[in-house]
């Protein structure tokens, strides 16, 4: 009769780890509820199991066999519940449930080999099998880290998608041939060494290989693609009412207590050929927005969409290839280990899949060229440049992949100012060149001023007014706006004091005040007590010149009250 351990306990442990084997590989499917999904069919599979398992092993006792033929019966349960009852493709249902079923198949052998072996061990007494536990044991070991070397060995590996399921496949065969050939011969495995270890690696060499060759075969490799010029005034980023808030966690059991909400429903668009500046105090929620675009925070709502389409939370390659993000300090985002070529060529080997040297230091040498550094750069480490020769290096790789937009998080700020006049010219002639789109994000309204064609304000987490530069630097209407504008400091011998400074602090962005996040700091006439309770909308001053407030202020009150007054004259 057919123990407990082997009708219930063996499929219920099986069942478990198939579950979190089919979660893993639904979430690299993208498919929706991997956890609904893998629950149900984890659970019809168990019962099928216990069935089968009941007849199988009464049949034909506890055998390889068996537990092959389990399989065969476990295989079109899956596939016909994935395919079937959840709608999905057909050959995606095959490859998730063969995978998981090969796994369990795998799983299954060693388990039993691993309790031969411990019957094995406890055995004493046997001078003979005390020498082949030790030879075995020395082996086993040299054997798993020669193939783990071997697997691993050669840059194309990291391009392989699916490395550890590659990896699984090479090393089992001649690890489990290891194992089987000590149970068989238990004392004569030591006699018969040499052969044993021969049969062994060779048989682990040449599957490895064998894996290998099939692996890299699933490599989507890709041609370098020289610099394209874009057209200009093409829609290129959307963003529709994004919000990006952290959680905030409290006690043993964590429970949430607030959020820090960082961005709070913020739209904005930009073309080809265009620059919007994005402009704001510390801590308005700017580099979050970014993070957001590149997919390096999780949304908590809203859209973003690139070239009209919707930007996934798991970034594909498509998107790695059209956005790229220049970072603030060049120090910390080049690795001081590598050379600038190897820098440089990070997303040619791992986004286009070149492997090529030759082919790569003919690319890299091209790309430093646009970025007016020479070839005897190419060797170099990265402390042996200076700071805008540093982030000339940050933009080449970032150029690398051709992107069409860029996210610039304050590319200048930690530069002398000669320096980033150069910086700020590159970036223009290589947008007057290609056409790239930039989202510029800085403090700097002078850099604003020169750089962008548009400039969008933003204060504790939401946009108060966007426009073209003209606009909002000449006619600046929200009250932070004109606060902002006044605040800077002029190179001025004859007046050197700063004539207006904000008042009071930022509010906490986790309990920001009710109605008019500004109105504790506004000092404009138009402040009400409205603002208290009342949430901004959008006023429209001007074509392409917006703001969000509850009481526009007074000049344009007298402004709308004379269009007013045309219209009804008319």
């Amino acid at each position: 009769m057919v123990g407990l351990i082997d009708l219930v306990i063996i499929p219920v442990v099986m069942s478990i780890i198939g579950f979190f084997i089919m979660r893993l590989l639904i979430k690299g499917k993208r498919w929706e509820n991997p956890v609904i999904i893998a629950l149900v069919v984890n659970l019809i599979w168990l019962i099928f199991n216990v069935l089968s398992t009941f007849f199988i092993l009464n049949i034909f006792g506890n055998s390889p066999f068996s537990k092959i033929l389990l399989v065969v019966i476990l295989l079109p349960v899956g596939i016909l519940i994935l395919w079937g009852f959840y709608d999905k493709n057909f050959f995606e249902s095959i490859e998730v449930v063969s995978l998981i079923q090969v796994a369990l198949l795998v799983i299954s052998l060693f388990l039993s080999s691993i309790q031969e072996i411990y019957k094995i061990w406890l055995i004493e007494g046997n001078e003979d099998l005390d020498g082949s536990k030790i030879t075995f044991t020395f082996a086993f070991l040299f054997l798993l880290g020669l193939s783990i070397f071997l697997t691993y060995w050669g840059s194309k590996i990291q391009l392989v998608r699916f490395r550890i399921t590659f990896t699984l496949a090479s090393i089992t065969p001649g690890i489990y041939f290891l194992i089987q050939t000590f149970i068989i011969q238990k004392e004569n495995f030591f006699k018969e060494i040499v052969v044993n270890l021969f049969i062994s690696f060779a048989m682990a060499i040449i599957i490895i290989l064998g894996v290998k060759q099939i692996a890299y075969r699933t490599i989507q490799y890709k041609e370098i693609r020289g610099l394209t010029v874009l057209e200009k005034d093409k829609p290129l980023l959307k963003v529709k009412d994004l919000k990006v808030h952290y959680p905030l966690f409290k006690g043993t059991l964590k429970r949430q207590i607030g959020a820090v909400k960082a961005v709070n429903g913020v739209n904005f668009s930009l073309k080809t050929g265009h620059t919007l500046g994005l402009v704001g105090e510390s801590g308005c929620g700017k580099t979050t927005i970014a993070k957001a675009i590149l997919g390096l925070v999780e949304i908590t709502d809203g859209e973003i969409l690139f070239q009209d389409k919707p930007i996934p939370p798991e970034y594909s390659t498509y998107f790695r290839h059209k956005i790229q993000m220049v970072f603030q300090d060049p120090d910390a985002s080049l690795n001081p280990r590598l050379k600038v070529v190897d820098i440089i060529a990070e997303p040619l080997r791992n986004l286009l899949g070149i492997t090529n040297r030759l082919e790569i230091r003919k690319r890299v040498l091209r790309l430093l060229d646009e970025v007016s550094l020479k070839r005897e750069h190419m060797d170099r480490y990265p402390h042996e440049f200076s700071g805008g020769q540093k982030q000339r290096i940050v933009i080449a790789r970032a150029l690398a992949c051709n992107p069409e937009l860029i996210i610039l998080d304050e590319p200048s700020s930690a530069l002398d100012v000669s320096v980033q006049a150069q910086i700020l010219n590159l970036l223009k002639e290589l947008q007057a060149q290609y056409g790239y789109g930039y989202l510029f994000i800085t403090h700097n309204l002078a850099v604003v001023n020169y750089i962008a064609d548009r400039v969008a304000v933003m204060y504790l987490g939401k946009i108060v007014e966007v426009g073209t530069k003209e606009q909002v630097f000449t006619r600046p209407t929200h009250p932070y706006t004109q606060a902002l504008l006044s605040s800077h400091s002029d190179i001025d011998p004859y007046n050197q004091e700063i004539s207006f400074v904000i008042k009071g602090e930022v509010p906490s962005p986790i309990a920001p005040p009710p109605g008019c996040t500004f109105n504790p700091r506004c000092s404009s006439d138009a402040r009400t007590k409205e603002c208290e309770i009342e949430l901004p909308h959008k006023i429209t001053i001007e074509e392409g010149h917006y703001i969000w407030c509850v009481n526009p202020p007074t000049f344009m009150q007298k402004k709308l009250q004379e269009s007013k007054e045309s219209l009804s004259l008319e």
